[in-house]
């Protein structure tokens, strides 16, 4: 089992979900994932963790109503606040200054140039997700873009990232010290003309074409019905309340 107790600067440590109707969004990853969710009575009670064998993987967090229901990457720094620097230095804008999240570590959020939102992690008791690469765990996270060359030199500016050209299409690998950690390339055909830039997650599942089913089944959608790709066997979807997220059965080896 890939438990991750460490993530280098600049890669993908943690998802959550703004939701305005949280319980209806617990509800549709639990059936979907197993995912099971902190108590909503509890302190704090409108950000919900999710746990998936023992390991927190997720979370929802409740928002008021007419907010986007969306998903959130966090990307893990070393030190949020130098990090948030390099951010505005270079041309990025941040929506919260950097804050503690009690004693689990530094937040902040993040908009780059080219307009997609995201997180900054500054892991302490937690370092970002227990489990990552594996069935029901997030495995794979890119920048979807309206100005993919801009994006690209913000994450580089910021993070350091390298790219690798991926053939025909205009989308890259960015790579920390070597290993690759993400993607970066334009907004795909299904996405409404005039769309935001925005961070999309690939959850790992078993079945693709079985989880598939069960997205529908719950009320959500298919954009991309079960494919085939170098990467595994993916599908695209929106979950019952609208937010975009991918699955994907990895191809291993």
């Amino acid at each position: 089992m890939p438990r991750m107790t460490e993530y280098r600067e600049g890669m993908p440590c943690w998802v959550d979900l703004n939701a305005a109707d949280p319980d209806r969004a617990c509800a549709f990853y639990h059936d979907l994932f197993g995912w099971e969710f902190a108590d909503p009575d509890r302190p704090g009670g409108h950000y919900r963790p999710a746990t998936l064998r023992g390991q927190l993987v997720a979370a929802v967090n409740a928002v008021p109503a007419g907010t986007p229901t969306a998903w959130v990457s966090y990307l893990a720094a070393d030190d949020a606040d130098q990090v948030a620097a390099r951010i505005t230095d270079a041309g990025g804008q941040l929506l919260t200054e950097p804050f503690d999240a009690m004693t689990a570590g530094r937040i902040a959020l993040a908009r780059d140039p080219a307009g997609a939102v995201f997180g900054l992690w500054q892991g302490r008791e937690q370092s970002g997700s227990g489990l990552a690469n594996e069935s029901g765990s997030f495995t794979w996270n890119e920048n979807l873009s309206n100005d993919p060359r801009t994006a690209r030199i913000f994450y580089s500016q910021v993070f350091g990232y390298e790219y690798d050209e991926v053939p025909g299409l205009n989308y890259t690998v960015a790579k920390v010290h070597g290993a690759p950690v993400g993607g970066i390339g334009e907004l795909p055909p299904m996405v409404p003309p005039g769309s935001d830039s925005f961070w999309s997650t690939y959850f790992a599942v078993t079945d693709t074409d079985m989880a598939a089913a069960r997205i529908v089944e719950l009320g959500g959608e298919l954009l991309v019905p079960p494919t085939d790709s170098p990467y595994g066997r993916m599908a695209v979807a929106r979950d019952d309340g609208g937010a975009f997220f991918c699955i994907i059965s990895p191809t291993r080896g």
